[in-house]
């Protein structure tokens, strides 16, 4: 059984690729930071069904607690499958941008991806199996009006994700990033109507966390071998 890693596991797109990744056979960590009870319920859900999780709790921009949180994890066993899901938002125009919504934004996405995979990287490589999949948006592909701090964010992660796999290519290591345009989930339903929605997705409506998850249980699997270093974009054609 291959373990699996989700952070930022307690929202709408973590608890479906929570589901999908346990549902395909996984031994699934469900991290959380602040929404651990959330967590910790979907991983009973999932035991309950049949599948095998459990809920971890710590701040990915923290390098000292994920180190504390995931170096006993992988001691005997390499996590092999890794969904670096975790973001926030905190929107505003440039301009208008304090200082502390920047560097927020950045340390989750960016310091929390170095903080999380770094540990879990020689393990994996040891092993000489794994999948590396990083969720970014479609802003750090096209970028977006009130948010260049997470087009920033996300932009960078699409840069990573390229790097990181020529690095590990070799090593039977598969790395790539996927980019969600609208997804229906309580982020999105706070700020898209319907209208606007059908005004700037060409399929008329906003994605669901569970195409979303399904994308990225292929990209997961050992069908997905030969795909690495790309940045795949699931939303409905708005690009």
């Amino acid at each position: 059984m291959k373990r699996a890693l989700v952070t930022g596991g307690s929202g709408g797109i973590g608890a479906a690729i929570s589901r999908r990744l346990a549902t395909d056979g996984c031994y699934v960590y469900i991290h959380a930071n602040h929404g651990i009870a959330v967590a910790q319920q979907l991983a009973a859900e999932i035991c309950a069904a049949g599948g095998s999780a459990e809920a971890l709790q710590f701040d990915v921009t923290d390098s000292a607690a994920v180190s504390a949180a995931l170096g006993p994890l992988v001691e005997d066993e390499p996590i092999q499958i890794l969904v670096n899901n975790a973001g926030i938002h905190d929107d505003a125009v440039f301009p208008g941008m304090r200082p502390d919504q920047w560097h927020r934004v950045i340390d989750v996405s960016v310091n929390g991806f170095f903080n999380v995979t770094q540990p879990l990287m020689m393990p994996m490589i040891r092993s000489r199996w794994g999948r590396i999949i990083n969720v970014t948006s479609i802003a750090g592909i096209t970028g977006n009006r009130g948010q260049t701090n997470y087009s920033a964010a996300k932009g960078a992660l699409n840069a990573a994700t390229k790097s990181l796999s020529q690095e590990v290519a070799s090593r039977g290591i598969t790395v790539n990033a996927v980019a969600p345009g609208i997804i229906d989930t309580s982020m999105s339903e706070a700020a898209f109507d319907a209208k606007a929605i059908a005004n700037m997705v060409p399929m008329k409506r906003a994605g669901t966390p569970t195409e979303v998850a399904d994308l990225i249980g292929f990209l997961a699997s050992a069908q997905s071998a030969y795909i690495t270093g790309q940045i795949i974009s699931i939303n409905g054609g708005m690009i």
